[in-house]
């Protein structure tokens, strides 16, 4: 199944900006996944296990880094965007 997902990521730290793009980045690396950047929020879609995997990677990337985030995630199972 397809999903789409928005996540909005908000680091604990005066100089936000450096953890923020390295989020992208990261989502950026990931093979099949179509990533949109946004002003407040990135769309990524793809297979939903890889949409899953990669939030789960995301996280464990911030906790072993040991950056202080909120990231918030709304989704939408099924959907297909306009590629």
């Amino acid at each position: 199944m397809r999903m789409t997902a928005e996540l909005s990521l908000y680091p604990f730290d005066a100089d936000y900006i450096p953890t923020i793009k390295a989020f992208i980045d990261l989502l950026n690396q990931v093979e099949g996944l179509h990533v949109e950047t946004h002003a407040t929020c990135s769309i990524i879609h793809g297979d939903d296990q890889l949409v899953m995997d990669t939030l789960r990677d995301g996280l464990r990337w911030c906790r072993e880094s040991e950056r202080k985030v909120v990231l918030v995630s709304k989704f939408l199972p099924g959907h297909q965007l306009d590629e």
